[in-house]
């Protein structure tokens, strides 16, 4: 008998017993039982490693968020102290914790004119706390009608009820009855896919104003807020032109709608800025946050309202939600150890000034390889566009298929990448180096090579 099956990190067993047991979240579930996981066992700095030892270069920082690097001690070592002093108490019931003071008191630091924060377990969590949010504070207003929603097609704000019915993803809306009554969607500032023979800043105005239009069909006097993301990540790195978000805040003033800015990946550094309402200079009211608050090491999310916002929340006596883990002491202990390594390491800065602009100047040379059509990065987001004809902007006609295909050849060659349809995206660690952002470029080529040699092959070029 072949002992090596007794072994628990047998790379076959390790299948085997995921395969039986796991259900992964937005995966095809039967192909991952054929195909078989990836199992990672460690990371260190900008690398993971899988269970057979090789080193791969995370270009996607877990999920958008490991942005200080896989292995820093003094997180762990904060956890850690934490659980041994208190591993856990509430927030309800007139109770707080020391990690969950620090950590409000940082983040209203962070974001002049929002000095309170309210917490949850993730940024899912966090969007369907802003409709509570929302609702309740106009029913404070005395405007209790304003409970509709401007949200947009293609967003991502999640996947409980209230998140994914903010977010425009249709195929999501096809699973449980979704959205929610009360959600309108408008078009997304997408350029390249949807932007026709419009100049960027034409279409960013004609997108902008298709929110005005949304909120006057349903009565602005019913509307209480428009969300959207500053970039949207999960819908492939969108981002919108310079004339956008001025216009959406514009309107949104003038109809007395709130912003609510979705900075679940945009937040804490990823831009070049510590929020990504910052980067495109909008004051959003309320902005949702997780992700990098942590940098993954442990979850939490949450929601910073502005002072107008919470003031009158504030004095609205009890708000009737919440988490049996808001706040949770050891998750904000990792999250104050967290920001003050972003902080000492002054490492938004390294983003906006250094690492940022390094890896745009090499990421927008692969615009010129055949079956890119654009190439578009800020901060450290950055994403390609496949295409089968770059004068026509024309996507390949199973999308999906075409991005899989290029993400799973870069991941053979020791480097990750996301794949939103046939958009290949990026987003890695904040300490990224020169060396290893070169190579993440190199890497990113040769992947384009063998998914063009494939394309060709499949009669798609």
């Amino acid at each position: 008998m072949d002992q090596s099956v007794n072994d628990p990190m047998n790379p076959a067993s390790l299948r085997a017993r995921d395969a039986r047991h796991h259900f992964h979240p937005f995966t095809d579930n039967a192909t991952l039982s054929r195909d078989g996981t990836r199992v990672i066992v460690r990371g260190e700095g900008s690398h993971v490693y899988d269970v057979e030892g090789r080193k791969i270069l995370d270009g996607f920082s877990g999920l958008w968020n490991v942005a200080v690097g896989y292995g820093r001690r003094e997180i762990a070592d904060a956890a850690y102290k934490q659980m041994l002093e208190l591993p856990f108490y509430n927030t309800f019931f007139k109770s707080t914790t020391v990690p969950a003071i620090e950590l409000s008191e940082i983040l209203g630091d962070l974001m002049p004119g929002f000095t309170r924060s309210f917490f949850t377990n993730s940024g899912s969590e966090g969007n369907d706390t802003i409709i509570r949010l929302v609702r309740h504070y106009w029913a404070l207003r005395g405007k209790p009608n304003k409970t509709h929603f401007i949200a947009r097609n293609n967003a991502y704000h999640g996947s409980t009820v209230g998140g994914a019915s903010l977010g425009g993803m249709t195929w999501m809306h096809k699973q449980g009855g979704l959205p929610i009554p009360g959600v309108i969607h408008v078009p997304q500032p997408w350029w390249w896919g949807e932007g026709g023979d419009m100049s960027p800043a034409e279409f960013g105005l004609w997108a902008a104003r298709e929110v005005a239009l949304a909120i006057d069909r349903v009565g602005a006097e019913n509307v209480g807020a428009f969300i959207g993301e500053p970039i949207q990540g999960a819908g492939g790195v969108i981002m919108p032109p310079d004339t956008y978000w001025p216009e959406v805040e514009r309107i949104c003033r003038e109809r007395d709608v709130l912003i609510v800015s979705d900075e679940v990946i945009c937040g804490f550094g990823r831009t070049g800025s510590w929020f990504g309402c910052q980067h495109y200079g909008y004051t959003p009211d309320l902005m949702t946050f997780a992700k990098n608050v942590t940098s993954g090491y442990l979850p939490l999310g949450g929601v910073m309202m502005a002072d107008h916002i919470s003031d009158v929340l504030h004095e609205g006596r009890e708000f009737w939600h919440g988490f049996t883990t808001s706040g949770h002491p050891v998750c904000c202990a990792a999250g104050v150890a967290n920001l003050r390594i972003i902080q000492r390491e002054r490492l938004v800065e390294r983003v906006r000034d250094e690492i940022g602009p390094y890896l745009k100047q090499r990421w927008m040379t692969l615009a010129d390889h055949p079956i890119v059509g654009e190439a578009r990065m800020v901060g450290l987001l950055g994403a390609l566009e496949l295409t089968s004809d770059k004068a026509a902007r024309t996507r390949f006609a199973n999308p999906d298929l075409a991005g899989g295909i290029c993400r799973d050849f870069a991941y053979a060659r020791g480097l990750i990448l996301r794949a939103t349809g046939s958009t290949m995206l990026t987003a890695p660690p904040y300490i990224l180096t020169e060396t290893e952002a070169d190579r993440l470029v190199e890497l990113s080529r040769l992947a384009l090579d063998d998914a063009a040699a494939e394309f060709r092959r499949r009669g798609w070029l």
